[in-house]
């Protein structure tokens, strides 16, 4: 009875062992391709900030008028690159700092939707080369930021999905110690989705008169295609 009693033990104690196991190499293999999936999420907004500078010559050159919405655009890009805000692979469980950092790439985002839909009313920027080349390479970039983030949220939900379902949950919770990760949300609603400009009116009006401003500000936002 004693020799049955120790025999199976034994079997429970190897039985847990192999439930646990899976849990061992699943957890962290998820867990490293989630933080890879979020480091290019961070190459991708990064790669938008440093088209801004482009952008801030042509419009200086072309539509002074607008330097007051260009100002918010490179604010919220300095305030979106500060390196506080800037997430490693400890900070994906962080609610707060993820909330943090999305605010700021939303806030760097309304400032560039607004600037572009308020230039684009100018006839003599249009039809500038560099504007026009800028924008592609802008709205190809945020379409890149789309798939980065999607590919991320994925990421998350296999992790996420791994550590609490048995039998990895025994090893996440036991050995790993594993929590959540936070998925990348808008903070608002729409805020993720790409400023369109529509490129295809003949004829723009010309640029508003001094004091014209306040007007443009209120209208701007009607252009955006949702």
């Amino acid at each position: 009875m004693t020799r049955f009693a120790a025999f199976r033990a034994t079997i429970v104690a190897a039985a847990a062992l192999a439930l646990s196991a899976c849990g061992i190499n699943s957890v962290p293999r998820d867990e490293e391709a989630a933080k890879a999936k979020w480091a290019d999420v961070e190459a991708a907004f990064q790669e938008r900030a440093n088209l801004i500078p482009n952008l801030e010559q042509i419009v200086l050159s072309s539509a002074e008028q607008e330097r007051a919405t260009l100002n918010d655009v490179i604010s919220a890009r300095a305030a979106a690159t500060r390196p506080e805000i800037k997430l490693d692979g400890a900070d994906l469980n962080d609610p707060a700092k993820m909330a943090q950092y999305q605010q700021a790439q939303n806030t760097l985002g309304g400032a560039l939707s607004r600037l572009l839909v308020s230039v684009e009313r100018y006839p003599e920027l249009k039809s500038q080369e560099n504007f026009g080349r800028f924008m592609t390479q802008i709205e190809g970039q945020e379409n890149r930021i789309r798939v980065a983030i999607r590919d991320y949220n994925e990421a998350v939900r296999k992790y996420n999905t791994t550590i609490r379902t048995f039998p990895d949950t025994i090893g996440a919770n036991i050995i790993h110690g594993a929590k959540p990760m936070v998925p990348y949300e808008a903070v608002s609603e729409g805020a993720e989705v790409a400023p369109k400009l529509d490129m295809r009116a003949s004829g723009a009006p010309a640029a508003p008169a001094a004091g014209a401003n306040d007007n443009t500000a209120t209208e701007a936002p009607a252009a955006v295609a949702n």
